[in-house]
């Protein structure tokens, strides 16, 4: 109304019921701060929603207030569904190596079946990268990121702690979850890349296998 009527702005500020101190407020916010590092979590976690983010920050001791940081994720858009593939942080290529040691590094995967009855089940199957022993077979018709870290923890006491672990880029091995307590025991997660299946484990023969079924 003001700048296409010609309207004073006390009137025009009337006729819309638009407070004058509110007409003439600007914001003296700065959160570069905040939108660099959510920006840069986010290129590095491109599946972390809103309320990872947060978490990871606090982690780092951002003292920033939650709707401050939601302010600043949805003016990045990162509050909006993308459609497509599922996006995935660039991975460096660390090809196989054979291992001399035992116990120096291990590798995880998934595989699945069903019964006869057709119900659907999982095993979450690790293995020693030395002599390919299998270390344990976990299985159940759901394994989430707590649960394959309740499996290490059981299988650490038994066996010691390796020096890195060997993954694909499932979300059980992307997850929040399994990365803090990686990082809280000093493992070192080794992902495979995107599309390079020769980076993944062959599996032993049944003879080796002990199993963990609860």
């Amino acid at each position: 109304m003001v700048s296409d009527y010609g309207l004073p702005v006390t009137r025009a500020c009337g006729l819309s019921s638009l407070a004058r101190s509110q007409f003439y407020y600007k914001s003296c916010k700065d959160d570069t701060e905040v939108t660099s590092a959510l920006q840069a979590l986010a290129d590095e976690h491109p599946v972390y929603g809103f309320r990872k983010l947060l978490a990871c920050l606090k982690r780092d001791g951002k003292a920033w207030n939650h709707k401050r940081v939601y302010r600043v994720y949805r003016l990045l858009k990162l509050n909006k569904k993308k459609r497509g593939k599922r996006r995935l942080p660039a991975r460096v290529k660390q090809p196989l190596q054979a291992q001399e040691v035992l116990n120096n590094s291990w590798s995880m995967d998934f595989m699945s079946d069903s019964l006869a009855s057709g119900n659907k089940f999982r095993t979450l199957n690790i293995i020693d990268d030395c002599n390919r022993e299998a270390l344990a077979i976990e299985i159940a018709t759901s394994i989430t990121a707590k649960r394959v870290v309740r499996t290490l923890e059981q299988l650490i006491d038994w066996r010691g702690k390796p020096a890195a672990i060997r993954v694909d880029n499932g979300p059980e091995f992307t997850s929040a979850d399994f990365s803090s307590w990686c990082k809280k025991e000093e493992i070192t997660i080794q992902y495979t890349q995107p599309g390079k299946p020769i980076q993944a484990t062959f599996w032993p023969t049944p003879r080796f296998l002990h199993l963990q079924a609860y």
